[in-house]
Order: structure tokens, then sequence, then C-alpha cells
């Protein structure tokens, strides 16, 4: 059983790691997130494009939907009917306990974002913190259960009757005599939604207790990246969720002994969307050449991510948190061109050399990295990186292999994969 985690601000790739992956496994079961997350695999000259469904589904697997997400109904039957046109056969599994965005959610949280611009922290507007902020308050949560239920009408009017000024201050209601119109519009849209969902449910924790004494291989996939954590990021500027180790056992019901392998996964440089502290961004011409040519733009949002140079310090502090056997390192031929290549491996703060991240992101604003210049390599085109891919590691260029050789000894942790192109054939394996 392994684990794959994003070590950096999320989009490190990890879609394509899981889709690479996938013929090793027979389940792929997501723990945390919502649609605020994206993943994008290509197969062929086909892209396709998740938010919610793990991306092996379109290799055979069963997907599983832990009770650690938050799940938008509306777009996850687009990603159902999406699948299903495309004429493949989709085994899915949801947790009756995943929490339901509803679209009260997405309301609050882009006034919340209009009403606190002053400390904005970039949400993507999906609804995903007042959804998981609606779960810690318990009883104004509505659980997949709920919408699949045949008392489903009677919970949202007793929960909306608790969120009534909360709707009237965000002006989703005018007053409380359009309550019972408002509860109606929803049900009729997310009662469809159940009709299509129930099929799918049961409870995950079980269905994966059962497959893995029966043998089955499972590989757990998280959204976003450690330095998004809710308690381990970079907070306040962080995710809603806990995209680290412990998430996969909270998220899905499952003991820390069904994990053997934590795969962590790491972009060849770093990207940040949003707002928050980026020790290493870059900016001006060479900022927009890595953007380009990386396509670093978000899966769900569009939104240009924030490029910089790859953070050692950072990396180290999300293996340690996570416990990473072995890295995939991704997008390494976004780098190729360059004459030279940074590295952080130390920041300075406050006239002082550290070595540790301080995930306070008062102090990450003052951080000034320390650098590593490494050689850089030539210009490769697609046609050679393909070519690089099946003789494998030793094909790459000799200051590429300086790179990781640095990388790994550095962090102390082996990079076992590493992806040269967006395709599944564009990755070199190392023994």
């Amino acid at each position: 059983m392994s684990v794959v985690i994003g070590l950096q601000w999320g989009d490190e790739g990890k879609g394509k790691i899981v889709d690479f992956l996938a013929k090793d496994f027979d389940i792929v079961a997501r723990f945390n997130g919502g649609n605020n997350a994206g993943h994008t695999v290509m197969i062929k000259d086909e892209v396709f494009k998740f938010h919610l469904i793990p991306s092996g589904v379109v290799r055979g697997l069963v997907g599983v939907l832990g009770n650690g997400m938050v799940i938008d109904p509306g777009i996850l039957v687009n990603e159902i009917n999406s699948i299903k046109n495309r004429g493949i056969n989709l085994d899915l599994k949801i947790s009756y306990k995943a929490n339901v965005i509803m679209p009260y959610h997405k309301i609050i949280d882009r006034g919340k974002e209009i009403k606190n611009s002053s400390r904005k922290i970039g949400t993507t507007g999906r609804g995903i913190g007042p959804a998981y902020s609606d779960k810690m308050k318990r009883n104004e949560a509505l659980r997949i259960d709920d919408l699949v239920s045949d008392n489903f009408y009677e919970k949202l009017k007793d929960v909306l009757n608790l969120k009534k000024e909360e709707l009237i201050i965000y002006d989703i209601i005018r007053n409380v005599a359009e309550l019972e119109d408002y509860t109606k519009k929803i049900y009729s849209e997310y009662k469809n939604y159940s009709f299509i969902l129930k099929d799918y449910v049961c409870d995950v924790t079980e269905y994966l207790y059962e497959a893995h004494s029966g043998g089955k291989k499972i590989l757990f996939e998280g959204a976003q990246g450690t330095l998004l954590d809710i308690d381990h990021g970079t907070f306040p500027f962080v995710t809603s969720s806990n995209p680290t180790i412990g998430g996969v056992f909270t998220g899905l019901g499952i003991p820390p002994s069904f994990v053997k392998k934590v795969i962590g996964v790491t972009k060849a440089y770093t990207t940040r969307v949003g707002r928050g502290p980026f020790p290493t961004e870059i900016f001006g011409r060479l900022a927009n050449r890595i953007r380009e040519k990386g396509y670093e733009y978000g899966t769900t949002t569009g939104r240009p991510r924030r490029c910089g140079w790859l953070d050692l310090v950072a990396l180290k502090y999300s293996c340690r948190i996570n416990g990473v056997n072995e890295i995939a390192l991704t997008k390494l031929d976004v780098l190729s061109g360059l004459d030279e290549i940074k590295v952080a491996i130390a920041y300075e703060l406050d006239g002082k050399t550290i070595e540790y991240f301080p995930t306070s992101a008062e102090k990450l604003y003052k951080v000034k990295p320390v650098y590593t210049t490494l050689k850089g390599w030539e210009g490769i085109d697609n046609d050679e990186w393909e070519k690089i891919s099946r003789k494998g590691f030793e094909a790459l260029p000799d200051t590429a292999k300086e790179y990781i050789g640095f990388i790994e000894d550095f962090l102390k942790v082996p990079i076992k994969i590493i992806s040269v192109g967006a395709e599944r054939n564009m990755t070199i394996v190392r023994d």
C-alpha cells in the first residue's frame, strides 16, 4: 500500500504520478479536500481533468472518495457523466460520511474574501472553507448520507433554519420569509443529484478494510500539498483540510499499518497559487519563461501560478512531516535550456542563518533564501525527452543528474521517479 503526497503548495503533478503508478494497484482512494484541487492526466492525445474523482479510474481502478472530503454533488455528477460519455467503465465508492458543499457555501466563500479584502487568503471560491467550517459546527453540516436519505428535505430545512441569519448577512435571502422558497430551490436541484449518486454511496472504511484483507492493492491520494496543510502549512494561507500523512488515516478511517510506502511529489522548481509567503519566488522574464514552458496555470481556477526556484528547506520539512520514503520529481524538462539553476539550502532571518522552515507566515515573509547555484543543461525538445525516457536515467544530461543527486544528498531521500513530460511514458524509474 502506498500514499502519494504533495510536498509543496500543491500542483506538484500528483495526478500524473498516480496515473503512472496505477498499473500496480487495484484501488485509488482520495482522503481530503474538494473541487478546489485539480488533476490533469494525458493519455495519448486525450486530456482528462478531474477535481474530485481520483485520476486512476481512467486506468480501470476502483475510485474511492473518503469521509475527509467535502463534495460538490453537481461537480461530481458532471465528472461521472464525462467519464461515462468517453466509454470508460466507472467503479466509484463515495463515503456516506463525506460532507456536502451547498450553494450558499460558495457565496459565503466569495463574500468573505470581498469583505476581508485586507486579509484575503486566496481562496478558490468553491465553498471549501465554509463547508469544512460547518462540519466543525456539526449541526449546520449535511453529509452525503443526508443527501441520499428519504428525509433530505427535513434535514436541509433544519440546517437552513440554523443558518438563516448568515444567509441574510450574505444577501442570499433578504429576510426570513424567503427561507422556505430558498429551501425548496436547493432541494429541487440537489435531489436530482442524489438520484445519481446514491448507487455509489457506501461505508468506505469497511470497503477498504475488506479490500485490504482480500489482498487488494490500494493507492492513497491526497489533494493540495503539505505546505497548504491547515495545521502544518503556512497558516493562514492554507487549505481547510490535512493533505499530510495524518489526513490519510482520518480521511478514510484506516489504520497507519495500511501504509507501507510514502511517495512525496515535488516539482524540479516551486510554484504557488494565490496569496501567501513564497521565499524563492522569482519575477520577470525568467518567471514567465518557466510559467509558459511548464504551463503553470491552475487546473481548477486557471489562475497563473507564481514560480520560483526549488526550496530544499521547505522540502526537508515536508519530508519529515510525512515520513517520505521516496520522491517523485516532476517537470525536470521545464528547466532545460537554463545556464544556471539556483536551489535554496537555508534562510536568513533577522540577520541569522537558519536551516529550518518557519511555517509562521509572518516569519516566512521576512526570510531571505540562501542559494547554491548549479549548472544547467542544454535545451531539449519533446522528442528528445521521449528518447531519454526510453533509455533511462543514465541518458539524462550529466548536469541534470548532478541536480538530482544534489537534491537527494540534501534531503537524504532517494528520487525514484523522474517525470520529463506530461504523458505517462515520459517517466524515468530508478531501481
